[in-house]
């Protein structure tokens, strides 16, 4: 049979593949604890399973997580680890370290296809999909480098790319990272955030609970349609009837909405009413975040002043808003600075100079 990377197996992928070699289900939750729980990497150190079954694992199965091959560390702490995922591409991961927590920033796909316009991501092309074992190997490769200077308790799925594009392989990871056999991080604790794919937002709900974050930038498809170019395919009706339903899952369930805000673009009185009035009947947290600047990219934060106008007609209407804090700017680890390398399948670039040409 063909190699197989333990990694890219969550719970019932790896009790299937057990299974599959004549083994009993339960050899899974086994493999997983040494795999996620005693980071061993090393078949013949799991001593609990047979002399032959480690054999054989060592013949047919690989432990293969990314390498780090650059680490940057911010001023506030914040850590941001350039992943080497094949000979072309790599991506970044971020670890936000707080003080009764520590966050880690997971990338979903090298680059990204969407192309918001106020995401460096965004602006990089799209080469592919990550694998699960890529996707796990983000987390696998930080508490590995971390060791017990730092436990990392959240997990967001908010890297590069967009995850519900890759659907199954995030899926698989997410539930690994649940599992009580592998990281047992609480649904609350585990997020994906959604440029608003909203038929993988319906799926979502059936496949897999866990927090949703939805970024959404615009309460008015016009201008959504230009900062979130999804929205022309999926408008803002779709996405708010998709989020309703998520909110449905569990009592005092609610969607997190992000919100960048750009100087004279969003950030008007008038757009904070839009706001409102778009997320009503919807249990929402709004999260603004300071638009973190990036090459040629035409938008400016709005002023403290203007972001603080725009909280307070918020949170007087009675939304839960809060202004997150900038972290890992001086490194470009904030969010939408997240570039790795890509090499871009989608051409995206030449398209965009014979347009101007």
């Amino acid at each position: 049979m063909s190699t197989v990377n333990l990694l890219d197996l969550d719970r019932k992928g790896m009790e299937a593949f057990f299974v599959s070699i004549g083994e009993k289900p339960f050899r899974a939750t086994q493999v997983l604890k040494w795999l996620y729980q005693e980071q061993v990497d090393d078949f013949d150190e799991m001593t609990n399973l047979s002399k032959a079954l480690r054999a054989n694992l060592k013949e047919n199965c690989t432990i293969n997580a990314p390498e780090i091959i650059t680490e940057q560390i911010a001023s506030d702490g914040t850590r941001k680890w350039i992943i080497k995922m094949d000979s072309d591409n790599r991506v970044e991961c971020v670890f936000i370290p707080e003080e009764k927590r520590g966050t880690l920033c997971v990338s979903s796909q090298v680059g990204c296809a969407l192309a918001c316009t106020f995401c460096s991501t965004g602006q990089q092309g799209f080469n592919r999909n990550l694998k699960t074992s890529e996707i796990i190997g983000q987390l696998y490769a930080a508490q590995n480098r971390l060791g017990d200077e730092k436990k990392i308790t959240n997990v967001v799925m908010m890297g590069m790319g967009e995850p519900l594009l890759n659907f199954d392989n995030v899926i698989a990871a997410m539930n690994l990272m649940m599992d009580d056999f592998a990281y047992g991080l609480s649904k609350r604790r585990v997020t994906i955030s959604t440029s608003g794919v909203v038929p993988a937002m319906h799926r979502l709900t059936e496949a897999c609970d866990v927090s949703l974050a939805v970024s959404l930038h615009a309460a008015n498809n016009e201008l959504r349609d230009v900062l979130v170019p999804i929205n022309q395919k999926y408008p803002l009706n779709e996405l708010m009837a998709a989020c309703r339903e998520n909110a449905k899952l569990a009592p005092r369930r609610t969607v997190t909405f992000e919100y960048v805000m750009l100087d004279g673009i969003n950030d008007s009185d008038a757009d904070a009413r839009a706001l409102i009035r778009l997320l009503k009947n919807i249990p929402a947290k709004l999260n603004l975040i300071p638009f973190n600047p990036f090459p040629n990219s035409n938008y400016q934060c709005s002023s403290d002043e203007r972001i603080e106008r725009f909280k307070t007609i918020l949170t007087n209407a009675s939304l839960v808003t809060t202004v997150r804090r900038t972290r890992g700017e001086d490194i470009d680890a904030a969010c939408g600075q997240l570039v790795g390398k890509v090499k871009d399948k989608s051409r995206r670039h030449l398209k965009l100079q014979l347009a101007g040409s």
